[in-house]
């Protein structure tokens, strides 16, 4: 049988209450009874039981992370973040794939809850009134990270999308260009819809070049998508001189259609991306790329968490980060 606090207590001969505190990192145990009772513990293999100490504590130092798509090395860039602050300050992560569907999401906030997480960061695309109802009922801190909640309402760690794309399209008009197609992703995410979609068309609008609907489509992050979007591109009597590519791994795609009908990135036509992950560095032409802050942005909404719930004073509940634009060979 597993050893318990009561067999490491008696072979370290001291009271249940010391053994508690020396697991618990209490400073308040002298250095020989620490050693003591560390030794105890290795010779009979315990294992605290973090379900006991969750219920006598009230907490489990344990936070659920609900990501949309596990796969995404954005998203798992993101969670690196995550992973590497709960490390810090000692926190255990419950990690879920919501594969960006609403009901998978609801259920796993619940699931989460069930299993008594102390906080929650969320992943995700279009945060509606269920996701708000959800999150008030939850008694327990919840943080969003690149994912933007209309009603300001749950603390959230973004870059500011509008201004990344209107400097991103603003670089290729300077550079010439007037016929400029956006591969969106699905615009009923707020992110796309409200913001990127946004600063392409002002940056078109403080440049004097009218919008033109036929020059956006909408894909879904995926390579497949990127393709289908440069067929499109590519089959118009005008085609576009230079395309924005709101994912990585869809600009790849793009950048592969393009090749493969025979024209040149970027003497052709020009592609910038919008997410600066290691797949910028892995085509030929190299992505030029919004620089998203990936790893902070999971970094800063896991530390922004640890403050909910230790009550930390919190500066602020929104939370902007700094982007660039990351300049290669993608673009002229």
């Amino acid at each position: 049988m597993s050893a318990t606090i009561y067999d490491v207590a008696r072979e370290a001969g001291v009271s249940m209450a010391t053994v508690s505190r020396v697991v618990n990192g209490n400073p308040n145990v002298k250095p020989t009874t620490r050693k003591k009772v560390s030794e105890a513990i290795k010779r009979l293999g315990y294992r605290p039981n973090a379900v006991a100490r969750g219920l006598a504590s009230k907490k489990t130092t344990t936070v659920g992370v609900i990501i949309p798509d596990i796969s995404s090395v954005y998203f798992s860039e993101l969670a690196r973040g995550i992973e590497d602050i709960a490390t810090m300050y000692k926190y255990n992560i419950i990690l879920c794939d919501s594969d960006q569907n609403k009901e998978k999401e609801i259920h796993l906030i619940q699931t989460l809850l069930g299993k008594q997480v102390d906080g929650i960061v969320f992943m995700g695309g279009k945060i509606d009134q269920e996701h708000i109802d959800e999150f008030k009922q939850a008694n327990v801190s919840i943080v969003l990270a690149a994912t933007v909640d209309e009603q300001h309402e749950i603390p959230s760690v973004n870059i500011d999308y509008e201004q990344a794309v209107f400097e991103a399209i603003s670089t290729l008009i300077k550079s010439g260009n007037r016929r400029i197609g956006f591969v969106s992703g699905p615009l009923e995410v707020p992110i796309n819809r409200k913001y990127k979609m946004e600063g392409y068309k002002r940056a078109l609008e403080s440049h004097d070049i009218s919008f033109d609907e036929s020059l956006v489509i909408q894909g879904d992050y995926t390579y497949e998508s990127g393709k289908e979007a440069a067929a499109q591109f590519l089959s118009q009597e005008i085609t576009p001189t230079a395309v924005f590519v709101d994912s990585d791994e869809m600009a790849i795609g793009t950048i592969h259609e393009i090749q493969d009908k025979g024209l040149r990135v970027p003497e052709d036509i020009e592609v910038i991306s919008s997410e600066n992950t290691r797949l910028v560095q892995m085509v030929r032409p190299t992505l030029t790329s919004i620089a998203e802050p990936t790893y902070d942005i999971g970094a800063v909404a896991m530390r922004l968490l640890t403050k909910f719930m230790n009550n930390e004073k919190v500066e602020s509940r929104t939370v902007i980060l700094p982007h660039r634009i990351e300049l290669r060979k993608s673009t002229k």
